[in-house]
């Protein structure tokens, strides 16, 4: 069987495949494929709502937007060669997230990562998939221990009280447009 899946779709494009298909009696659509991270939010003023009351599922990319929130990436320090925000030809996405604001936040997300006892890494997944509307999260690990460190996360539960510091630490750091 084949499923209906949209990718980078606006609110507006999901709203208008959703009425096409019941109009002309087509499969509806079931996924769509948007990035999504603490710092990367513009899905959810408008998409993640529309997309929850049409029972379209979201399979997240970027949720450690480029490694940012592995916490590699230092302020005040160049990228190590060899990582992604250091080639020209594959950070092309990053440069707006490289702020020294920006870095200095996710650091402070480490922190309180380390005092709940998990990694930058696994705090950041386990906001992603917090919500019931996640279906998953597409990672881009390139060795196998990232892959086991992170699929830890889908263990963790953050409190209340753990969001609210996030949100707290990040303030205007979260891009809530594209």
């Amino acid at each position: 069987m084949l499923y209906v899946g949209v990718s980078e779709w606006s609110a507006t494009q999901i709203a208008d495949g959703v009425y096409t298909a019941r109009e002309l009696n087509l499969d509806r659509i079931v996924s769509n494929q948007p990035v999504y991270n603490m710092l990367q939010r513009y899905i959810e003023p408008d998409i993640l709502p529309l997309c929850e009351r049409e029972g379209i599922g979201q399979v997240v990319f970027s949720p450690l937007s480029q490694g940012i929130l592995t916490g590699k990436y230092k302020p005040g320090q160049q990228p190590e060669q060899g990582t992604r925000a250091a080639d020209p030809q594959s950070n092309t996405f990053m440069h707006n997230l490289m702020q020294e604001k920006t870095l200095t936040a996710v650091q402070q997300l480490q922190t309180l990562a380390q005092q709940g006892g998990y990694s930058l890494a696994q705090l950041a997944l386990a906001w992603v998939l917090r919500k019931p509307i996640i279906s998953a999260a597409i990672i881009g690990a390139t060795r196998p221990q990232q892959v086991e460190e992170n699929a830890k996360a889908s263990e963790i539960t953050l409190t209340d009280d753990v969001l609210e510091r996030i949100d707290k630490i990040l303030g205007d750091e979260v891009k809530y447009h594209q």
